[in-house]
């Protein structure tokens, strides 16, 4: 975490994270810090991850895609 800028360090779940996070990857939320519903609502509101994959009926987003959508989410409470 950038102390100065405030800002959410993300490299331990990028560590943790497949190539492309589908929304009903088993260890989703075992390692995510929201819903993979919440993050379909969002989406379907325009407010999503900004790359989005359709496999099937299956939605996913690429690991990049989406830790940068969580880090504009996120923030430091002092």
């Amino acid at each position: 975490m950038n102390r100065e800028k405030g800002d959410v360090d993300f490299s331990e779940l990028e560590k943790v994270l497949p190539p492309i996070v589908f929304r009903n990857w088993k260890g989703w939320r075992d390692v995510l810090p929201i819903a993979p519903r919440t993050c379909a609502n969002e989406d379907s509101l325009g407010r999503g991850p900004k790359e989005k994959i359709m496999c099937g009926n299956v939605c996913g987003y690429p690991r990049a895609a989406l830790i940068e959508w969580l880090q504009e989410r996120s923030r430091v409470i002092r």
